[in-house]
């Protein structure tokens, strides 16, 4: 099914079912396609979301130890008496 972003505004709660129940939704701006409706997919198997789980904790951990360290940055700017430099 295609239909207008404008069209959808107001249908936007029927449409997102009948997404869910896996009729093919795509909106359309100016007469060309421009986004489909899907519905998600939950994650069931146990070993799945763990593994998930363990993916988004290495990739945190990773983002929190990258780059320089925050309490050392700005030593550059000072000399070794504490005073700007």
């Amino acid at each position: 099914m295609q239909i207008s972003v404008t069209e959808a505004k107001g249908l936007l709660t029927d449409l997102v079912r009948r997404a869910e129940a896996g009729d093919e939704i795509i909106l359309t701006r100016h007469g060309h396609a421009a986004v489909r409706l899907v519905p998600v997919k939950p994650i069931t198997d146990r070993k799945s979301r763990k593994a998930l789980l363990d993916m988004v904790r290495a990739a945190t951990a990773i983002k929190a130890t990258a780059g320089p360290n925050a309490a050392l940055s700005q030593d550059f700017l000072y000399g070794e008496d504490g005073l700007p430099g």
